[in-house]
């Protein structure tokens, strides 16, 4: 299967929920709640290594994550995060993504998350859950 955007993004995959914080407004004195500093960092970095398309993808998308993680401990939680970081980088907003899956690895020498994005159907959006697994991830059918 062909993939339109395919690449890798180095460091550990982090959750955009765990371990929130909540700071002071400065300007307001409104409590917020934002990102752990992990969380922070991983946005940053995740935006210095995304390839830069010459258009955003239009339509909607699917997308697989392969998260390469340095210990156990973490879980997939990643996945949201990293939906939002491809907002104005790779698609324009993570509404379009349709259909989206991810595998946990253990690399304690090269953490980091392979993301794989491709276009899909519109009207096969409608009826998803209807569709078999090779129509939604574009491989090939099963034998009869």
């Amino acid at each position: 299967m062909s993939w339109e955007v395919d690449f890798w993004i180095d460091g550990q995959p982090q959750s955009a929920k765990n371990r929130r914080r909540i700071v002071r407004n400065p300007r307001t004195g409104k409590s917020l709640i934002i990102k752990s500093q992990k969380a922070l960092d991983y946005s940053e970095s995740f935006k210095r290594q995304c390839p830069k398309l010459p258009e955003l993808i239009e339509g909607d998308v699917v997308l697989w994550v392969d998260a390469y993680y340095s210990s156990r401990r973490p879980d997939l939680a990643c996945l949201e995060l990293i939906m939002d970081l491809l907002q104005g980088l790779v698609y324009h907003n993570d509404r379009q993504v349709k259909v989206h899956g991810a595998t946990w690895n253990l690399s304690k020498d090269r953490p980091g998350a392979r993301i794989r994005l491709r276009k899909i159907q519109s009207d096969r959006c409608t009826e998803m859950s209807s569709l078999e697994p090779y129509m939604i991830w574009g491989t090939e059918p099963p034998p009869k």
